[in-house]
């Protein structure tokens, strides 16, 4: 991949963390989310950019792999980096664990900056950076700081577009091979510091989502240290890191698929990804959810569609994972309608979330759980325990789609 700007319009559905809510509740560190979805240049290319990420995470980020796409669907954190701390608006991503600034607002060198000497560079599909390693004071809302955090100064980027850089807090062994001079080192990502530094008792985050359809919304949370029992129903159904590869080596798990009763995907592997927009599934599973649903593949957006008539008799999609089964509605299988024309679609249309991988059952990576699950489900990405927990919320059946 050559660093060269992105030539796609500027195209951003961002969740932006406001600095005056950030709360410290029983030990837990909770950051509101909020999203919005920018369509000043005209219908977003979501599903393009989307693809772009799933190539990028089930080829492995290594700079060169995919083309440059602009970011599209993100969750952003104000997070300070210095001290004086400088505030940087960065992507939380569950799919990449390194932290890096530079992409917009210039890293400010401060007193607790050190230049380690490092080189780092990380792909994504859907963008990239490389640039220099340093270790600083990272800020969390108001007081609350990790010392001696990795963070990558971009020297190049491309496809990130307003925004400055990631927040990386999936698991560290994503780091590998980003520092070209020490490959075979890992760089602990700012969840794992949290935890080193005493800040947090375990070495988990929480996500929370809920439904929206407006293109600016406040919807969801971030939680460092635990789970906040008031956001969820009932209990949290965990399963275990899956070990199979590559899944292996994001937040993977195994799950198996039915629609209705029927079994369209058997257990496998596959992950669970905060910035993935759709679920993705194997290419034999898709094309049984397609003919199951009588879905046609939309020539304008690329989405399935589904007439009135299909959308009446649309069963539940059901993941099962661990002992427990989360149920997609019906509801839950659509793009929300009243953003249809926002990704150039027809306002009258009804679009399904449901996408094809692009590879056959049995690849080690046959599935992402991505936005549209984890908006109806509560979702924890346990370090300590090397598992991942999902359970119900208010927004599970909701209908507003």
């Amino acid at each position: 991949m050559s660093p060269v700007a992105s030539l796609l319009t500027i195209i951003l559905l961002a969740l932006s963390i406001a600095a005056s809510p950030f709360e410290i509740r029983d030990s837990l560190i909770t950051l509101p989310i909020y999203r919005r979805l920018n369509v000043s240049d005209g219908p977003i290319k979501i599903l393009q950019n989307d693809k772009a990420r799933v190539a990028a995470l089930t080829t492995g980020h290594h700079l060169g792999s995919t083309p440059v796409t602009n970011v599209v669907q993100n969750y952003i954190a104000k997070v300070g980096v210095g001290s004086p701390p400088t505030t940087y608006n960065l992507i939380v991503d569950t799919g990449s664990s390194n932290t890096w600034v530079g992409a917009g607002t210039a890293y400010v060198t401060t007193s607790t900056s050190v230049n380690t000497g490092q080189l780092v560079e990380v792909s994504y599909g859907s963008g990239f950076f490389y640039g220099t390693e340093y270790t600083d004071t990272v800020t969390l809302g108001s007081g609350l700081t990790i010392t001696k955090q990795s963070i990558g100064v971009a020297s190049a980027s491309a496809g990130f577009t307003d925004v400055d850089g990631i927040l990386g807090i999936g698991p560290a062994d994503l780091t590998a091979g980003t520092l070209p001079n020490s490959p075979t080192e890992t760089i602990p990502t700012v969840t794992d510091n949290l935890h080193k530094q005493g800040t947090i008792s375990q070495e988990v985050v929480s996500v929370l989502f809920e439904p929206t359809t407006s293109d600016s919304d406040a919807n969801g949370e971030l939680t460092f240290g635990g789970t906040d029992v008031s956001r969820y129903i009932g209990d949290i159904g965990y399963t275990p890191v899956t070990t199979t590869n590559p899944a292996s080596t994001y937040w993977g798990i195994d799950e198996s698929i039915t629609y209705g009763s029927t079994t369209i995907m058997s257990s496998t592997a596959g992950i669970v990804d905060t910035g993935t927009t759709f679920l993705y599934i194997a290419t034999d599973a898709y094309t049984k959810y397609k003919s199951e649903t009588g879905a046609t593949v939309d020539e304008t957006t690329g989405f399935l569609l589904v007439s009135p008539a299909k959308y009446s008799a649309l069963k539940n999609l059901n993941l099962h994972i661990g002992s427990n089964t989360y149920t997609l509605t019906p509801n839950a299988q659509i793009w929300p309608r009243s953003l249809n024309t926002n990704i150039g679609g027809s306002s009258t249309a009804i679009y399904l979330v449901v996408n094809d991988i692009g590879t056959a059952s049995g690849a080690g990576f046959d599935f992402i759980n991505g936005y549209t699950f984890l908006e109806r489900f509560y979702s924890v990405f346990d370090t300590t325990n090397s598992r991942v927990g999902f359970a119900k919320t208010s927004y599970t059946d909701a209908t507003t789609n």
